[in-house]
């Protein structure tokens, strides 16, 4: 007996992916495209990013820096020229800092990742949001870290960012709650991506060390639960801050 394939969950929306040239925005791109989404990646660049090996061809790739209100500015307007509408939006770029004693943190790092990991989400989220107002429909998902629940000793500056993305995302989600426009937030633990590079062996080994599972968590995990954020399926849920930490935060 044949199997009449079921149709994909999103099929016809578009989806803009900042971060997604590499590690979990590629990821989730990857999966996204798969449930049937046209795709428009926003990096710095796209050197490594092979459209045969990644199994899908983006709809555009535009180089966007998000700590840049002009540049999200004008790469939504070309979005929107080339794709007619943007359903999902998900705020996924995002870098981690030097490994540091608060007190000895430097300056200029502590204001490049707040100006990436929080500032982008707001900008991005400020100048999406109206687009999806007006069309009473629309998915954000913010990518934030089990750091902004927690903190992590020497990382105090991606931490106060993602805690920050994290509050933020539960007041803009009050605001839109009526509107037919949902945000959440993912919040990971350590991803196995390049981000590891920029983090010493002993803080990866703490890290590791406070999760049950024993391992950190795989790219495709993290997209599977974008996906689902960014789907229909999820219709009542607004704000919240899904955990995908192996059991090391269960609130």
């Amino acid at each position: 007996m044949a199997i009449t394939p079921t149709r994909r969950s999103l099929e016809g929306q578009t989806a803009i992916v900042t971060g997604g040239a590499r590690g979990l925005g590629l990821a989730i791109a990857q999966r996204l495209s798969a449930d049937g989404c046209r795709i428009i990646l926003w990096d710095l660049d796209f050197p490594d990013l092979d459209g045969s090996a990644a199994g899908f061809t983006p709809l555009l790739q535009q180089s966007v820096n998000v700590a840049d209100l002009s540049a999200v500015q004008l790469g939504f307007q070309d979005a929107l020229a080339a794709a007619g509408s943007v359903e999902i939006l998900v705020n996924n770029a995002g870098i981690n800092g030097p490994i540091a004693a608060a007190w000895e943190y430097p300056i200029e790092s502590w204001d490049r990742v707040l100006a990436i990991d929080l500032t982008g989400v707001f900008y991005c989220c400020r100048t999406v949001v109206p687009h999806m107002r007006e069309r009473a429909y629309g998915r954000i998902v913010n990518v934030a870290s089990i750091a902004g629940k927690e903190g992590n000793a020497g990382g105090s500056a991606y931490a106060a960012a993602k805690g920050g993305v994290i509050a933020y995302t539960k007041s803009i989600s009050k605001e839109l709650a009526k509107s037919g426009v949902l945000v959440n937030c993912v919040a990971p633990t350590m991803a196995e991506t390049d981000l590891l590079r920029e983090m010493t062996p002993e803080f990866i080994s703490t890290i590791k060390a406070k999760i049950p599972m024993g391992r950190f968590i795989t790219a495709p995990e993290v997209a599977a639960m974008v996906a689902f954020a960014a789907g229909p399926d999820c219709s009542f849920t607004t704000g919240f801050t899904f955990d995908l930490t192996g059991g090391r935060a269960t609130y």
